[in-house]
């Protein structure tokens, strides 16, 4: 697995152990965390390896001595707004970590790539989002590396035999979290208790998932999706406001803040303010989250704030 220490990776490694897998993650703690995975730290079927994607030689050896049956890659600068200073760190992160892994996984003949992919690679699409017709414009770097990659792993699979399985997330939240908003609205109160600025008006809407529903749904997929090339949305059918989000932190967090709300539709270049997804296709195979996107804000922040244990 790549991105193991990170926070949907970490998670990621604690199911598939649960179910006895046994794992080998890559991470070069960018992002990641030692502290995400330090309690498996005795698990005889897990081994943490400190590596960048982007060193291919030391890369593609590890791939070819482990030679795994099947690769989940995670890795990725999943921090939006700091590639758009540098489109280079989308460019190198996101895709050549892709390309790297495909191609380490082509001289080691392994097959099989669950990929993280994002809402991100849709753009600004108007209305319910469906996987088979919604147009591809990314408007945001991250989203433009993902996509990439997904057409990559496409050719992979048409030309060297790989099998795919593509999933693409909605906002995902929890514990373990390194960025987003509820990780920056706790950080921001922390620092100034009496007030909470806000990128944007606070009208931005989107489904946010929790972490663990995302991970039950990696795993479901791919075990039950059986064609070459699988791709799916994953989310919920509700959305939350990000004013929503922010009452929320402030009631948790025990504080009476005020909450200053910026100009504009977005927070940052390449942000999207609104979206949301169709997901008939994975009800169809047979999924559906356990939570509703304010409820999984909601235990997000009680986990992220230690007032609830995961």
């Amino acid at each position: 697995m790549t991105g193991g220490a990170g926070f949907i990776g970490s998670h990621l490694c604690d199911a598939l152990l649960g179910r006895g897998q046994a794992v080998v993650a890559v991470d070069d703690f960018s992002l990641g965390s030692l502290e995400n995975v330090r309690h498996l730290a005795t698990e005889p079927r897990f081994r943490l390896e400190e590596m960048d994607i982007l060193d291919y030689p030391r890369f593609s050896a590890l791939v070819r001595a482990v030679k795994p049956e099947t690769v989940f890659h995670l890795a990725a600068n999943s921090d939006i707004a700091s590639s758009q200073a540098d489109p280079g760190l989308d460019l190198g992160r996101t895709f050549q970590t892709t390309f790297n892994t495909l191609a380490a996984m082509r001289e080691a003949e392994c097959r099989q790539i669950v990929f993280s992919s994002s809402s991100a690679i849709y753009g600004e699409a108007q209305g319910p989002i469906d996987e088979n017709c919604a147009p591809l414009f990314p408007v945001s770097h991250y989203g433009a590396a993902k996509l990439a990659g997904e057409a990559f792993i496409s050719s992979f699979a048409h030309n060297y035999g790989f099998r795919g399985w593509i999933i693409r997330f909605p906002n995902v939240v929890g514990e373990r979290a390194t960025h987003g908003v509820i990780f920056d609205f706790i950080n921001r109160l922390k620092a100034n208790p009496a007030e909470l600025k806000v990128l944007g008006n606070g009208r931005q809407n989107k489904p946010y998932l929790y972490v663990a529903d995302l991970v039950e749904a990696l795993l479901f997929i791919w075990g039950q999706a059986g064609e070459g090339l699988n791709y799916f949305n994953v989310g919920v059918e509700s959305r939350t406001r990000v004013s929503e989000i922010a009452s929320m932190v402030i009631e948790e967090m025990g504080l009476q803040a005020r909450v200053l709300f910026g100009e504009g539709d977005r927070g940052w270049v390449g942000d999207v303010p609104e979206f949301d997804y169709v997901l008939a296709k994975v009800r169809a195979l047979g999924w559906k989250a356990k939570r509703t996107s304010n409820e999984a804000v909601r235990l997000a922040i009680r986990r992220l704030l230690g007032k609830e244990s995961g």
